[in-house]
């Protein structure tokens, strides 16, 4: 591709999550900016990176690895490196690859996480039983990740932080400063009208670290209360099997239909250990109070006015269990909810992005 005032990056454009979000937002507000990723599945992604001009990689002609993009983890740091971006400025939204293409212009790097399979590895794969080869072969190839991992991050010329836990954990494992740009929110013009009908609703994929199976046993102690699940993931087959009769898995959802998910609970629960926490802020634009764990991000999303956080050494599904009973019969303000997740807003996030991009451009 020819030079171009601005590029963005991504890791990989096959899902749709949080991530997906926000370099969605900033296509919607940069649309000439090319889009360089290493793989990209239009049919897993939001529709909308259809209108985008996509530059992706060689493994993208495999259409196993566009829809498995984890069986590409050995090979994403070759490909990546491997990419030179001409821009002026290329703004990389990262969670572990996009950090690491090359520019002959400015890089900056819009972190969600340090790679969370090399630096909370027990956190995102779980701690289940582990064929001693593979771990093997595992620990083999993160060693060497890490390397790489690590030189690529001293190339930024500026780090971004999507949280305060995100910003600290930059600082721990690339000794790099980050200014903190919370991820934009799809706030609502309007409610849907649609009848109350659910009680707790859990937006999570299905993934170890995202702690479904707490969440099942939170139903199991709640049986009277009724759960809806939306997403998608690994996962979702074997807690199927083992779901309680209250808990009805919805798969993923368009953003009309979560809407209509949101607007038709009373409360929302959110179990996993996440950098930022975007579902909290969801949910307190349709003027649903949110029970978290006190941890990560959900400390920067979650305010009196708009959930409960339970403390980390209390945690347990009993804990969580009480205290949803507790915010279910709690009458709770949405007006004071609805400003919260408000100054989360997409106008402001792309305006904190531009007063960042300024440093560079000056």
């Amino acid at each position: 591709m020819a030079r171009v005032p601005l590029a963005l990056a991504h890791d990989y454009l096959t899902q749709r999550g949080g991530a997906e979000r926000v370099v969605l937002a900033w296509h919607q507000e940069w649309g000439d900016a090319p889009v360089y990723t290493t793989l990209f599945d239009p049919d897993g992604t939001y529709p909308e990176f259809r209108t985008a001009n996509v530059a992706t990689s060689l493994l993208n002609r495999s259409p196993y690895l566009r829809h498995h993009h984890r069986a590409a983890l050995p090979f994403l740091a070759p490909v990546v490196s491997a990419t030179t971006i001409h821009a002026d400025v290329t703004l990389a939204s990262s969670s572990g690859w996009a950090h690491g293409y090359k520019c002959d212009g400015a890089l900056a790097v819009y972190c969600h996480a340090p790679a969370r399979w090399l630096y909370q590895t027990d956190r995102y794969f779980g701690r289940g039983d582990t064929p001693a080869m593979a771990a093997v072969a595992r620990r083999f190839l993160f060693t060497r990740l890490r390397e790489w991992d690590l030189r690529a991050s001293q190339r930024a010329d500026l780090y971004m932080a999507n949280s305060t836990f995100t910003r600290d954990l930059i600082r721990e494992v690339y000794d790099r400063d980050a200014v903190i740009v919370a991820p934009p929110v799809q706030v609502p013009t309007s409610r849907p009208d649609v009848a109350v009908t659910n009680d707790v609703l859990v937006v999570a994929r299905a993934l170890p670290y995202k702690n479904l199976d707490v969440v099942l046993q939170v139903a199991e102690l709640t049986p009277d209360v009724t759960y809806r699940i939306v997403g998608d993931g690994p996962l979702r087959e074997s807690l199927m099997r083992i779901s309680p009769r209250n808990v009805t898995w919805c798969g993923a959802l368009d953003d009309v239909a979560l809407a209509n998910e949101y607007a038709s609970s009373r409360a929302h629960l959110a179990l996993s250990h996440e950098d930022f926490g975007i579902t909290p802020l969801e949910a307190a634009s349709f003027g649903i109070p949110t029970v978290a764990r006190r941890s990560g991000g959900y400390l920067d999303t979650i305010v009196a006015s708009s959930g409960v956080l339970v403390d980390e050494d209390a945690f347990s599904p009993a804990v969580v269990a009480s205290t949803l009973r507790a915010v279910l019969q709690q009458t709770w303000d949405r007006d004071a909810m609805y400003q919260h997740a408000s100054t989360f807003s997409v106008d402001v996030h792309i305006s904190n992005i531009e007063a960042a991009l300024s440093s560079l451009t000056a």
